[in-house]
C-alpha cells in the first residue's frame, strides 16, 4: 500500500497554468501505474491523465489533451500534472491515484482501475 499527498492546487485565471505534484510513500513506486483524476461539484469523478510505470506511456482525456502533461520521477517518488491554458470547466478537486501492476506498459483508463488515492487538491479557474 502507498500513501499519496497532492500539492500545487489553487486559484488561477482562465488561460493560466498550474502544476500539481503528488508525493508517494513506499519503496515500490516504480511498480505502480499512476494517474490524475478530478471531480467537479455535482459530477462524478473522471479520468484526466495516466502514466505507466516507467513514464514512457501516457494517456489523456480528450478534454485536456494538448493542454495537460503528466510526468513522473521514479527516483523522487513523484508524479506531476502540468496544466496549461486552463479553462473554467477545469475547476475541480484533483486526485492523484495509483495502482500496482506487473505489466510495464499498463496505463489505467478508468477511476475504477486505481487502488490508492490521495486526499485531493482544489483547482479553481476563474473566467
Amino acid at each position: 500500500q502507498v500513501q499519496l499527498v497532492e500539492s500545487g492546487g489553487g486559484l488561477v485565471q482562465a488561460g493560466g497554468s498550474l502544476r500539481l505534484s503528488c508525493a508517494v510513500s513506499g519503496r515500490t513506486f516504480s511498480s505502480y501505474a499512476m494517474g490524475w483524476l478530478r471531480q467537479a461539484p455535482g459530477k462524478e469523478r473522471e479520468f484526466v491523465a495516466a502514466i505507466n510505470r516507467s513514464g514512457g506511456s501516457t494517456l489523456y482525456a480528450d478534454s485536456v489533451k494538448g493542454r495537460f502533461t503528466i510526468s513522473r520521477d521514479n527516483a523522487k517518488n513523484t508524479v506531476d500534472l502540468q496544466m496549461n491554458s486552463l479553462k473554467p470547466e477545469d475547476t475541480a478537486v484533483y486526485y492523484c491515484a495509483a495502482t500496482p501492476t506487473s505489466y510495464s506498459n499498463y496505463v489505467p483508463l478508468s477511476p475504477t482501475n486505481f487502488r490508492s488515492w490521495g486526499q485531493g487538491t482544489q483547482v479553481t479557474v476563474s473566467s
